[in-house]
C-alpha cells in the first residue's frame, strides 16, 4: 500500500505522481499549455480553485521547475506563471489522458479536440515499438528491469 509519498517506489510513474499527481496540478498545467492561462486570476477563474490551494499548487509547480514565475507588474507586484520546457514536456501525457477519458469517462463526443497548430490536423498519442512500429494491443507491453532500478523486482 502506498503511503503519503512514493519515495519507496522504484518507478518513474510513482516519481511523476510525486510532482503532478494531485489533480489541481495537472489542471493548472493543462490550462497553461492548452488554454493560454498564465496569471493567478486566469487559473482561479477557469478552475474555481480555492486561493490557498492555487497558491500552494503554483508554488509547487515553480519549485518542481514545471513553471516559472515572471513579474509582469511592479505596482501592484503581479506575476504570471509560464510553463518551462519540463512543463511543456507533459503535453503528450495530457493528450494521452484526454484520449483515455474520451473513451472511458465521457458520454458522447469528446469535449476537447487537440490539433496541430501548424496545419490544424488532429493529433493523437500512440505507443510505438522502436522496431515494429505502432503497438495497438496493450497486452503486448511488458515492464522489464532497467539499469536505473535498485531492486530486481518489477
Amino acid at each position: 500500500m502506498l503511503g503519503k509519498t512514493y519515495d519507496s517506489q522504484e518507478c518513474s510513474i510513482a516519481r511523476t505522481l510525486e510532482v503532478v499527481g494531485e489533480r489541481w496540478s495537472l489542471l493548472i498545467i493543462r490550462d497553461a499549455l492548452f488554454d493560454g492561462a498564465t496569471r493567478y486570476s486566469d487559473f482561479q477563474h477557469k478552475l474555481g480553485i480555492a486561493t490557498n490551494i492555487l497558491k500552494a499548487r503554483l508554488d509547487g509547480l515553480v519549485e518542481a521547475e514545471l513553471m516559472r514565475r515572471h513579474r509582469y507588474s511592479e505596482q501592484p507586484e503581479l506575476y504570471e506563471y509560464l510553463p518551462t520546457e519540463k512543463g511543456r514536456a507533459l503535453a503528450p501525457a495530457l493528450v494521452a489522458l484526454s484520449e483515455w477519458g474520451d473513451q472511458w469517462a465521457t458520454d458522447g463526443e469528446p469535449p476537447v479536440l487537440y490539433t496541430h497548430a501548424v496545419c490544424g490536423t488532429g493529433v493523437a498519442q500512440r505507443t510505438v515499438c522502436d522496431h515494429c512500429g505502432r503497438v495497438d494491443d496493450p497486452t503486448e507491453i511488458q515492464a522489464v528491469v532497467a539499469p536505473g532500478r535498485l531492486s530486481q523486482k518489477v
